[in-house]
């Protein structure tokens, strides 16, 4: 029986073979996490909202404006306001834009530009210089 294989022999081979392979799936986990960690911290979204200097017209003096993310979110769109829509959406969203509180208009290069003064997350509306 030289040349036969024993049932011990191959449950062996296989367990081996069996921690062999979950040993490269955590190293190859592992070295992933690393790669994911130290990969640099790159902004994926966008900053708060808040006062940014605009350099396009900040030449004689400092001119800011609201710049930044605010709320956002979607979700499924109530039984009751889908019957009263013209055209029923499954998905409602709702989102608030980063807007000036407070201002004060100037004049840059004979345009009246808006100096923003304070900002705050409300009701989006069309930007206006």
């Amino acid at each position: 029986m030289k040349g036969q294989l024993s049932f011990g022999m191959i449950t062996d081979a296989t367990t081996m073979g069996s921690v062999k392979s979950a040993g490269l799936s955590i190293l190859l986990l592992s070295f992933l996490f690393y790669i994911a960690d130290s990969y640099p911290n790159i902004d994926m979204g966008c900053e708060e909202c808040k006062l940014g200097m605009n350099n396009l017209f900040s030449r004689d003096r400092p001119v800011y404006q609201c710049m930044g993310c605010c709320f956002s979110r979607a979700y499924p769109t109530p039984l009751t306001a889908m019957t009263k829509m013209e055209i029923p959406k499954n998905i409602t969203s709702e989102a608030t834009c980063c807007v000036a509180k407070d201002y004060y208009e100037i004049e840059v290069y004979g345009i009246r530009v808006r100096n923003h003064t304070d900002c705050h997350c409300s009701t989006c509306y069309y930007h206006k210089i």
